[in-house]
């Protein structure tokens, strides 16, 4: 997917659901810490990423995992612009950045990227949305109680659903309030990001409730520590059916995009509800529908 194909995607009313891979460009990812440090490795694994079937690739150069510390604008950017420019020397895919500072999503943009995907909502910077509103790109905005070196600290909700349901729709208004453009505003609840097991499965079991919010409905479940709790598997990177349990689940009831580690297994799966949602085989998903020209 390319960002003119992404926009066309952002206004249609029946759209497929996109597989966004994830690439870490940090020492202390919870799940692939120091990995893709070098530019070279990760621009190597964002590309393997799209030729497993991913729709685009969210990079990010400061880790988000419970009790992660801050990382400096300048130090994220140093991470992530290589990276990002030599993936789109080498693809026109969608791109994404991760981060929660101004002056990092700009950096990105500048060197390729299409959509800012922020943790913080716009919380964190003042001049957040105002850039994403002066550039015309789109915006993710996550809901998280508390920072991520404070988030699991005993996270409370009278009705987790209600008040996340809440937060997104005040924190949308903010941001066309900035002057970003609606269709241009997707929304994540933030499974993990100060949530008890409960509150996960809460929200996971609301996703329908989630998806009629009138805007895209991004998930990250994938490799999550409930995942963990639920499958008895402590190794983040070996909860592939877990993740691929709670991809399906959402997918089925109306996420439009899923955030993961493992592209190539989600990738097969969002595929199979897609071909159950619709009750029609290859030859129908190729040609009809929001599944039209996928490869089957």
């Amino acid at each position: 997917m390319t960002a003119a194909q992404l926009d066309t995607w952002l206004r249609e009313a029946n759209r497929r659901p996109l597989v966004m891979g994830v690439v870490n460009v940090t020492p202390d990812s919870f799940s692939d810490g120091g990995r893709f440090a070098d530019p070279s490795a990760a621009s190597a694994a964002a590309l393997r990423m799209f030729q497993s079937g991913a729709d685009w690739v969210d990079v990010g150069g400061e880790s988000t995992r419970p009790s992660a510390p801050p990382v400096d604008p300048q130090e994220q950017i140093r991470r992530i612009v290589p990276v990002i420019g030599e993936i789109r020397r080498q693809a026109n895919s969608l791109l994404s950045v991760d981060t929660t500072s101004a002056a990092v999503a700009e950096a990105a943009l500048d060197a390729g990227a299409d959509v800012v995907n922020d943790i913080s909502a716009g919380r964190d910077d003042p001049g957040m949305l105002a850039l994403i509103a002066l550039r015309g790109a789109a915006i993710i905005l996550l809901h998280m109680q508390g920072t991520p070196a404070t988030m699991q600290a005993e996270p409370t909700y009278k009705d987790v659903t209600d008040e996340v349901s809440r937060f997104l729709l005040e924190r949308r208004a903010a941001a066309m309030d900035t002057g970003i453009a609606q269709h241009r505003i997707l929304l994540d609840p933030g499974l993990g990001f100060g949530k008890k097991l409960s509150h996960n499965l809460t929200l996971m079991r609301d996703t329908a409730a989630l998806a009629r919010l009138d805007a895209p409905l991004v998930v990250g479940p994938s490799r999550k520590s409930f995942i963990g709790q639920i499958t008895g598997e402590p190794k983040p990177a070996e909860r592939v059916f877990g993740t691929a349990a709670a991809v399906a689940w959402c997918v089925a009831n109306g996420a439009a995009v899923v955030r993961v580690h493992d592209v190539g297994p989600i990738a097969q799966v969002v595929r199979m509800i897609g071909a159950i949602s619709a009750g029609k085989g290859p030859d129908f998903l190729k040609n009809n529908g929001p599944y039209a020209g996928l490869t089957v």
